[in-house]
């Protein structure tokens, strides 16, 4: 039975079912760049006292030993998400030696990109396959790629909520709660994937660049630069999302559609047994030393870079996909975020509320199934909007469900969205008892009418009209944020909490090195068996 947005809003209105939505799943992934307070890379290795970077559950770090990565649990409230990152950065900020953390997603200034680097997980063959998988990246991509930083935002739907949409439906036949919650949350992702340019127009905070981040390279874009010497785009919100950041013109060619779960399951594992000629030319192992863990297009299935995800919790030594195969979704994790450079956590409390929004609308509407070439078109849009999504005169392409096009600009299609997720708005705030989410759309919506409210627009006022400097400012909001952590007592965790965490989380790399029977190359072997 196919329902519409209004058939939703009147089903969640009745007998309390809005209650189902105070019970969003939320968790926060927040990736930082430490920082010398002079600006520069900082030089140290992961600091003993955050504990194991393998094995901590809330301190680790991403593609570089520079690059940390805090990580919330599942958390119900808004404010204890923020709360949450807010104690983890405290103690971080206690224990790193008076560095700093880059309130930027691209990078400081950086000399040389062969002194960024890799992060190391130990001994283990878990630990060295870690490592021997960012010097792929490395020799990939380059070593630039690895000192970018973004959000992640991981959001789920309590088991209450799916089953009043599965009633509304009138799905009750026999098909099992996990695989009907996986068909919902691949609605999700697709009505994603068509709405996504949204996320970097609102939120993207990565207008220019530090001209060191290029290394001397000549610029494919058309840059234009600022008196004290960084390089921007006039109409661009997030370079970290184009062509410079996180891409792959190699994974172009990988036929992954976001249909239904087995069907990307079975695309993301035959795309990890397709051979790049590219790659192969780097080599696998050189004079005993790995280079990469193979020459596929994708070394293992994280290597997939795409703007939202379905995820399971994996267990030890499982792939992400026989996860998912196996247990189905548990909740999806949203990846276009930058970090934003306005707020000391990188997220602010007002776009979780309307993320929320934004997710939940996704799983109210129409969500017709569409091949990769209708995929391609919503990722065409996608791309301008990160290059120029600024520019009055930019287009947008939006496909019916007949599949036929209509050419809109952002202010229109922005308008006609947020008409409709304004309901959705409400609804909200009837289950969290507040105004917040109505305040949220109004705000969000006065920057698709007037695009210099947009962060990427603040940030190039400040840099271009202000001539600031970017790396100045930078600093100036990274002390900043130092000092007011630093001064906030601990709203969820304690610094005991932390101590007794790291040192728990050495053990547990102790004991996982201590139990590896096998060679690193046999354990490769049975890995990609």
């Amino acid at each position: 039975m196919t329902l519409s947005l209004n058939d939703y809003i009147n089903v969640f209105n009745q007998n309390g079912n809005f209650k189902t939505l105070a019970d969003i799943g939320r968790g926060i992934e927040r990736e930082a760049l430490r920082v010398l307070p002079e600006g520069k890379l900082s030089e140290h290795g992961h600091y003993s006292e955050l504990g194991s970077a393998l094995t901590h559950g809330e301190i680790t770090t991403d593609y570089s030993e520079t690059l940390l990565e805090f990580i919330t649990p599942v958390s119900h409230s808004p404010e204890m998400a923020i709360a949450q990152l807010q104690d983890i950065q405290k103690y971080t900020f206690a224990n790193i030696d008076g560095e700093l953390l880059w309130p930027m997603s691209m990078p400081c200034f950086v000399d040389d990109a062969n002194k960024v680097p890799l992060a190391r997980y130990g001994d283990s063959n878990i630990g060295k396959m870690k490592t021997v998988y960012r010097q792929g990246l490395k020799n990939r991509y380059g070593s630039m790629m690895q000192v970018i930083a973004g959000i992640h935002f991981n959001v789920s739907f309590s088991e209450g909520f799916w089953k009043v949409i599965r009633t509304a439906q009138d799905r009750n036949e026999n098909i099992p709660m996990k695989d009907f919650i996986s068909e919902q949350y691949f609605s999700i992702l697709r009505n994603y994937k068509r709405y996504c340019w949204l996320i970097p127009y609102l939120y993207g905070s990565s207008p220019a660049i530090c001209e060191s981040f290029l290394q001397g390279k000549t610029p494919q874009l058309p840059f234009k630069k600022t008196s004290s010497g960084a390089l921007y785009l006039e109409h661009a919100t997030s370079l970290r999302m184009s062509d410079l950041g996180y891409t792959s013109s190699e994974q172009s060619s990988l036929q992954i559609c976001y249909n239904d779960l087995h069907d990307y399951v079975d695309g993301v594992q035959n795309a990890i047994g397709l051979k790049s000629e590219e790659f192969a030319k780097i080599g696998v192992k050189i004079n005993g030393e790995y280079q990469q863990l193979n020459s596929n297009i994708l070394q293992i299935e994280n290597e997939l870079y795409a703007p939202i995800r379905p995820k399971q919790i994996i267990a030890p030594g499982e792939k992400p996909s026989q996860a998912l195969r196996e247990r189905g979704v548990e909740y999806i994790e949203v990846r276009a975020l930058d970090v934003n450079p306005f707020v000391d956590t990188g997220i602010s409390l007002e776009q979780i509320h309307f993320l929320d929004i934004f997710i939940t609308y996704c799983a109210f509407i129409e969500n017709n199934k569409f091949d990769c070439d209708s995929q391609k078109h919503y990722e065409n849009n996608m791309n301008d909007v990160v290059l120029k999504g600024r520019d009055p005169t930019l287009m947008l392409s939006d496909q019916d469900c007949a599949g036929e096009v209509h050419l809109k600009s952002i202010a229109t299609w922005g308008n006609e969205l947020f008409d409709d997720m304004a309901k959705v708005a409400l609804l909200l705030d009837n289950a969290y008892q507040t105004t917040q989410y109505s305040e949220s759309i109004a705000r969000e919506r006065a920057k698709i009418n007037d695009a210099t409210l947009t962060p990427s627009a603040k940030i190039l006022s400040i840099m271009v009209e202000g001539e600031q400097c970017l790396t100045e400012y930078s600093l100036t909001l990274a002390a900043k944020y130092r000092e007011e952590t630093i001064a906030r007592d601990y709203q969820f965790y304690s610094q005991q909490y932390f101590i007794d965490g790291a040192t728990e989380s050495h053990k547990k790399q102790r004991a996982i090195e201590e139990s590896d029977t096998l060679n690193f190359d046999d354990f490769l072997v049975n890995y990609f068996k």
